[in-house]
């Protein structure tokens, strides 16, 4: 009985393994030009995503279409499991939105230094990652206050 339960829990760990091995698929609509958009691509593929690279030529529509309100706006839009993420927002933070039914997307409003992205030597700025829900509330999903 015992080398049965051992062998049906080592059989539903090498699933768990499997599962957690296949990259997360996310789609990231930026402009040619932005050299954060690529850093914050870059951030995403090493923490597990795999990256759709969608270069556009007028994010204002892309934004509008996905219902990112002009108060949450930054300068990438991304799409995952149907939901928005908006700007510099940690992976950690996009693995956690499958859990969260309530929102239609998350968001780290403007271009905060020391996100994901932003981080180029200088001085980090404490930023939050907002949430908007479907009803279209915002709420604080996370807090990243000054780290050095």
């Amino acid at each position: 009985m015992f080398k049965r339960k051992l062998s049906l829990a080592v059989g539903l760990m090498i699933c768990g393994v499997v599962q957690a091995a296949e990259p997360l698929t996310i789609d990231v609509h930026r402009d040619a030009n932005c050299g954060c958009c690529k850093e914050w691509v870059k951030h995403l593929e090493l923490n597990g995503f795999k990256v759709v690279d969608h270069v556009e030529s007028n994010m204002s529509a892309i934004k509008q279409n996905l219902g990112v309100p002009q108060g949450l706006a930054s300068c990438h839009t991304a799409v995952i499991d149907g939901k928005f993420v908006e700007g510099h927002v940690p992976a950690d933070e996009i693995k956690k939105l499958n859990g969260r039914s309530d929102l239609a997307g998350i968001a780290v409003p403007g271009m905060p230094a020391g996100s994901p992205g932003m981080d180029y030597g200088q001085n980090h700025q404490p930023y939050q990652v907002l949430g908007l829900t479907k009803a279209g509330a915002q709420e604080v999903v996370a807090d990243y206050p000054i780290s050095r």
